[in-house]
């Protein structure tokens, strides 16, 4: 009895395995596990619902960025077409805490991974609105470093990451033309401290310069298009 079983038991373990192997070879089923895994293709429609709506005792995006994404306060930076990959990047660190705001770690830690991408798609589709350079001979220096850099001191161009006009590099480094000045400044001086942690390439450069070369800086940038 015991000789006819095994045979049988054998029979049955392998056709298990042959089944299970199957399944993961299906061409049906994998591509529809393929398909399961991705993230869902942004849909700017809802990201425009999302930034522009009001939750419960909070404040809704639009009331600190303005309904298109530019924002009308120098110390909220202006989202309109900013590259969507780094929007994305940013308020991930703001929920995971690699970026620190009071503010916003509340704010992106109630949005789920799909909210994030449909806002940062929502955001980076709008026009943004470019704003002025304010200080004539600061300007002087700052296009100077933002062009150029400062070799002395080894500080690369920022156009270099950044492109001549500020357009950045979607994906990789963001657009800065047109930014408010007021909060270019504070971002340079939060990497400047180690306040800021999320970027190695910006703490490096940041380091090197000085309030009057961030305020320059800053303040052509600001005037970019």
């Amino acid at each position: 009895m015991k000789k006819m079983f095994a045979p049988f038991l054998l029979a049955a373990l392998l056709g298990a395995a042959a089944g299970t192997s199957f399944a993961a070879d299906d061409p049906v089923a994998k591509p529809a596990a393929e398909a399961a895994a991705k993230p869902a293709k942004p849909d700017p429609a809802k990201g425009d619902t999302i930034f522009n709506a009001t939750p419960a005792n909070s404040q809704s995006c639009a009331s600190c960025h303005n309904a298109d994404g530019n924002s009308s306060i120098p110390a909220n930076p202006k989202l309109a077409e900013q590259h969507p990959e780094y929007i994305l990047k940013q308020l991930q660190d703001f929920k995971s805490g690699k970026r620190k705001s009071a503010i916003m770690k509340p704010m992106a830690s109630a949005l789920s991974d799909e909210d994030v991408r449909n806002i940062a798609w929502f955001v980076g589709s709008k026009k943004v609105k470019t704003g002025f350079s304010r200080d004539q001979d600061l300007v002087t220096l700052g296009e100077r470093i933002y062009r150029g850099g400062i070799a002395d001191r080894q500080i690369a161009a920022c156009a270099g990451c950044h492109s001549p006009d500020g357009a950045g590099i979607p994906a990789q480094y963001p657009r800065l033309g047109g930014q408010h000045a007021d909060y270019t400044g504070t971002q340079l001086k939060l990497f400047r401290s180690g306040a800021r942690l999320n970027s190695i390439q910006m703490t490096g450069v940041a380091a090197k310069l000085t309030d009057r070369e961030i305020d320059a800086v800053s303040d052509y940038i600001a005037g970019l298009r």
